[in-house]
């Protein structure tokens, strides 16, 4: 399979470094400026301004301005961005296993009821969950004939 025909590929390309997926976790948190992301982060303040530009570029973040003298902006998730939240989290859920020794830095909660979400795969058809080793793949429909 060519790298133009996985969609895992070209997801890497626009989001596949470390800097980009911390800036959208900060997004998700409700970090939104410029320099509170670059306070939280730590960040060089040249590769924040190029990550940012390139998920504005990419219609992840929409930057809107805030304040008229200076001008100042601030980043918010589109919709396009907030479809990468089930991505964040499966990353997050590894590092909790398998790096995070037991002691879980982060749970996430439904905000309604304060209770812990899983993450799981659900078959709407059957009813039923599925776990990781039982999901296949297939062509989808650009690369069936």
């Amino acid at each position: 399979m060519a790298a133009g025909d996985c969609s895992i590929a070209g997801t890497l390309d626009v989001i596949g470094d470390r800097w980009t997926i911390l800036i959208l976790r900060d997004a998700f948190r409700g970090v939104r400026r410029f320099d509170e992301i670059q306070h939280d982060l730590g960040i060089a303040r040249n590769v924040l301004a190029d990550r940012l530009a390139k998920l504005v570029d990419h219609g992840i973040l929409e930057k809107r301005k805030y304040q008229d003298r200076p001008a100042r902006y601030e980043y918010r998730l589109t919709s396009k961005g907030v479809d990468l939240s089930p991505a964040l989290v499966a990353l997050m859920r590894w590092g909790d296993k398998h790096l995070a020794g037991g002691d879980v830095p982060t749970v996430l909660i439904h905000e309604r009821c304060g209770t812990a979400l899983d993450q799981t795969f659900i078959c709407w058809h059957c009813d039923s969950t599925v776990e990781p080793t039982a999901i296949r793949s297939r062509p989808g429909s650009s690369l069936a004939s």
